[in-house]
């Protein structure tokens, strides 16, 4: 009897990842999610404060590529205590950035499990999974997860009531017969 030649196992897929600090939890995200990370200190002239939208995660947005993106307080998100963020994930495909603590390290995850069903609110949309480093158990982000629909609709009407009033103000600031500059 010939015996099947034994099956090779099948190659884990590996995927590059992001860990980082959060009101002094650590999270995982696709470092194919993160555009770009860029220090407080550069975008604070670029961000414009957003007032009474409703959404306290948010506090301010940014102009790209003609398209609003909120700055999502990761503390606030995950309902961690506050911390003064530093960084800013500019996330792909999302109009999402998000403020962090700082980057712990990148590294790669070859697994990632669903999700136990105690996570059975909100924060099934936050993450993708749960990974495991180091003997660690590692929540993985969704760039998805940051803001609902609802909160982008209520987020826009926020800053197109606050683009208006900015041109109310400068309309009526110019002479009679003068354009606005």
């Amino acid at each position: 009897m010939r015996l099947a030649p034994r099956p090779k196992p099948a190659a884990l897929k590996s995927e590059q990842i992001i860990l980082f600090r959060v009101g002094g939890a650590l999270f995982a995200i696709s470092s194919a999610s993160v555009q770009e990370v860029k220090s407080v200190d550069s975008l604070a002239g670029a961000a414009a404060e957003i007032k009474n939208s409703g959404i306290k995660k948010v506090r301010h947005a940014l102009e790209r590529d003609d398209q609003t993106l909120f700055v999502v307080n990761g503390t606030m998100h995950f309902s961690l205590p506050l911390t003064p963020g530093t960084l800013v994930f500019i996330l792909y495909e999302t109009r999402t950035a998000l403020l962090i603590d700082r980057i712990e390290k990148m590294t790669s995850m070859t697994h990632l499990q669903a999700l136990p069903s105690a996570f059975s609110g909100p924060e099934r949309l936050w993450y993708r999974g749960l990974t495991a480093l180091d003997q660690t158990v590692v929540p993985v982000v969704s760039p998805d997860g940051f803001l609902t629909a609802d909160e982008l609709f209520l987020l826009d009407a926020a800053v197109a009531e606050k683009s208006a009033l900015q041109n109310a103000a400068a309309n009526a600031l110019t002479p009679q017969g003068e354009p606005a500059k």
